[in-house]
């Protein structure tokens, strides 16, 4: 499914001289467009005048094969790592890739106005995200990244929509290899950044979590002001030993700043926050005590940039999930807590411990979990032991190609019966249907999640079209 990472605000614009500047390429034939650039682009179907089209070029694509197509929807200028025969004017770069990269740097340093926060994890970086977006911006204009905008493409994207009115800025950075973290921190030049947790998402690319950590604490290398630190963390003592400025804040259990009091309730929490600025309670609209731990770490985050405790409170309390992140549906009778944007094996337990606390037979429906590499089977036969031992959950729906291995794990304890498997959605979706047939008339709880690539929200939508 296609999503157009393209900003509708009304972007900065660019002279010629400064896009040849960033990027350190050269006009073909000396050939230049007049007047400015209004925005940079890389997706060929929104092209038009007015704008430049950055070539990119990946495994399976290359877009220097659409600039004959940008330039008649009227874009005049091109960026490109190889001249291409089109009446456009085109500004060859060494690798338009890098050129985005080098373009995101230079808005970001033409704003130095701007605070800067920016986080990295294995779970919880959207949420924690969000609370932070929800904080700052009640305070001042801020960008937040959007949807999953946090690679070596996507956070240069997002750079490019720097504002001259922004104040804060609030990045999250994703690793899918060594080195990537780094190129992105460097780029983003933050104030304040850290880690959130080491989890066990992308374990096959890593060869481990000890490479998990080493990727993304490469974060600490580029901070200019106070780095953030997990202190409940196992891996907290090899983060803080990767710290380099004097200033450092730690939260969670044994941080500086940390919840307590906690209740949980089916779809909301309340805890009081501790801080060295003092304490408060804060009803936060979030499920689970994984949520918890992320305000926590928003909270963190926001104090080290010099936000008060009452302005943090309040944005934490106003704050609203990104989709299919627990989102809760009511549906006729039943409760549909949509969870699917993404899961790793933490984030899968955690979201198991919210469906817990809701009303009447309580459902979990699974679908695989992406990048675990050679310990796909073994977490998922630990993932199905795992989420039928959980109380309260009456069943566990797995789909997929790992679902038998969820069984197996499942099969291991003795809740081997809550758990059945199937190998694709089409051959769920009748036994879904079943089980509410037979439940009739009890409420029932679902809860949907699966790593992006399954797309488990076509199958909740399939269930909620059937009531």
């Amino acid at each position: 499914m296609h999503t157009s990472t393209t900003s509708t605000a009304a972007l900065e614009p660019w002279s010629i001289e400064q896009l040849q500047q960033a990027t350190q390429g050269y006009w073909l034939n000396d050939k230049k467009p007049a007047g400015q650039i209004k925005r940079i682009l890389t997706d060929s179907r929104d092209a038009e005048a007015g704008d430049a089209f950055l070539a990119l070029k990946g495994e399976r694509f290359d877009a220097h094969d659409f600039i004959a197509q940008v330039a008649a929807q009227g874009c005049e200028i091109a960026i490109v790592s190889r001249p291409v025969d089109a009446d456009i004017c085109q500004l060859v770069v060494e690798d338009t890739r890098l050129a985005l990269g080098l373009l995101g740097a230079y808005r970001r340093q033409q704003n130095p106005q701007l605070k800067v926060i920016a986080l990295t994890g294995s779970s919880g970086k959207t949420t924690t995200k969000e609370m932070l977006g929800s904080i700052l911006s009640r305070l001042a204009p801020t960008l937040v990244t959007r949807g999953n905008l946090n690679n070596d493409l996507g956070v240069p994207v997002m750079l490019l929509e720097l504002r001259s009115e922004h104040q804060y800025a609030v990045m999250e950075l994703g690793a899918s290899h060594q080195g990537e973290i780094d190129y992105t921190s460097n780029m983003v030049q933050p104030h304040v950044a850290g880690i959130i947790n080491i989890g066990t998402a992308h374990l096959g690319e890593f060869g481990g979590r000890d490479g998990i950590c080493r990727a993304k604490s490469e974060i600490y290398a580029h901070i200019s002001e106070t780095s953030i630190i997990p202190a409940a963390d196992d891996f907290a003592e090899v983060i803080r030993a990767a710290v380099r400025t004097e200033k450092s804040l730690s939260f969670g259990a044994g941080g500086e700043v940390y919840a307590s009091d906690v209740v949980l309730d089916a779809q909301s929490s309340t805890f009081t926050l501790n801080t060295a600025q003092g304490s408060k309670t804060v009803q936060l609209p979030f499920a689970g005590e994984h949520n918890v731990e992320n305000a926590t770490a928003a909270a963190a985050f926001a104090l080290a940039i010099g936000i008060g405790l009452d302005d943090i409170v309040a944005g934490l309390e106003q704050a609203v999930g990104a989709k299919g992140r627990l989102n809760f549906i009511p549906h006729k009778d039943y409760l549909f807590i949509d969870d699917t944007y993404n899961a790793n094996p933490g984030s899968m337990r955690a979201a198991a411990e919210v469906l817990a606390q809701q009303q009447g037979i309580r459902v979990m429906v699974t679908g695989d979990i992406g990048e675990l590499g050679s310990s796909a089977a073994i977490e998922h036969y630990k993932l199905g032991r795992d989420l039928v031992s959980v109380k309260g959950i009456n069943f566990v729906v797995a789909v997929g190609e790992f679902a038998p291995a969820a069984q197996e794990g499942a099969r291991s304890t003795q809740y081997g019966k809550k758990m059945q498997a199937f190998l694709n959605q089409e051959q769920a979706l009748p036994f879904l249907i079943d089980l509410i047939e037979t439940h009739q008339p009890q409420p029932m709880s679902f809860l949907f999640k699966g790593s992006r690539f399954t797309h488990m929200e076509t199958l909740m939508a399939a269930l909620m079209e059937k009531l």
